[in-house]
């Protein structure tokens, strides 16, 4: 697997083996995944959807058979078109898929959060390329699955495959919602609706609402306008009591009326 920790574009970027740019941690994939699945105060736990529906002795089984590694932030875990020899779980930090156009450009997709896979195209019979990039975008630490040991226990355990599937569906819902936000008119509508797909795809339900880990920077490229006008707008939906805004993190208190009020 090769890991590029740069962010320019490149025809022949150089790529390293994650044994050379990721650090192994001591710790096994079952006991970081308990201690984040635990989290700590103020952190939501983690409850990866791939992993849903398996019996404690399967999970340990799924678990053991990945390795663990710590990323740097800024680091490229997978590159469009190679093949696809990995599966990745999120444990720690944030990842981002991206795309790279023929003349250079790198356009950002879907953000990936604690919890959810990438590289999921290693569990298909046929060696595929990956379709597009991950990243990180700040330090992290993941579960690392080679193809042969992820397929293998995939067959063992069924409902790795009914859960990668449903991801995949997810993710596509996550895009519509996301193209459909480029393609609005207003500045308000394309934040509302990347809010709203957000809440689809990474959203935790709490008793507040449901909540978004995610910063004005982020949500400002998402929905292409400026931080200000990104505050701004967060500002104003606060005022009227249809989100929270904390440290990092928003809470949607009352998501059907962003996108009511939005248009």
């Amino acid at each position: 697997m090769n890991i590029r920790s740069d962010n320019s574009v490149s025809n022949s970027p150089e790529t390293l083996p994650i044994e050379l740019r990721g650090e192994a941690l001591s710790t096994r994939s079952s006991e970081l995944f308990s201690k984040a699945a635990k989290g700590t105060r103020g952190e939501l736990q983690l409850k990866p959807r791939f992993l849903h529906g398996l019996a404690p002795q399967e999970l340990k089984l799924v678990l053991d058979g990945a390795r663990v590694r710590r990323i740097p932030a800024n680091s490229v875990l997978t590159n469009q078109g190679d093949s696809s020899d990995h599966l990745f779980l999120l444990v720690t930090g944030r990842a981002r898929f991206f795309y790279n156009t023929e003349n250079g450009q790198k356009i950002i997709l879907l953000w990936i959060p604690p919890g959810e896979i990438f590289g999921s195209s290693a569990l298909l019979d046929m060696r595929t390329p990956y379709l597009v990039s991950a990243e990180t975008v700040r330090d992290s630490s993941i579960l690392v699955w080679e193809r042969d040991t992820i397929r293998k226990l995939a067959s063992r355990f069924p409902k790795l495959v009914e859960n990668a599937f449903y991801l995949t569906t997810q993710y596509l819902t996550a895009y519509r919602v996301a193209h459909t936000a480029l393609l609005s008119n207003s500045a308000s509508q394309r934040l509302a609706h990347v809010l709203a797909g957000l809440a689809n795809g990474i959203g935790e339900r709490s008793a507040n609402g449901i909540e978004l880990r995610v910063r004005n920077e982020e949500l400002a490229n998402e929905a292409n306008i400026t931080m200000f006008t990104a505050s701004r707008l967060l500002n104003e939906w606060q005022r009227a009591g249809i989100l929270l805004k904390k440290r990092g993190k928003i809470v949607l208190r009352a998501p059907e009326r962003l996108l009511r009020d939005a248009g």
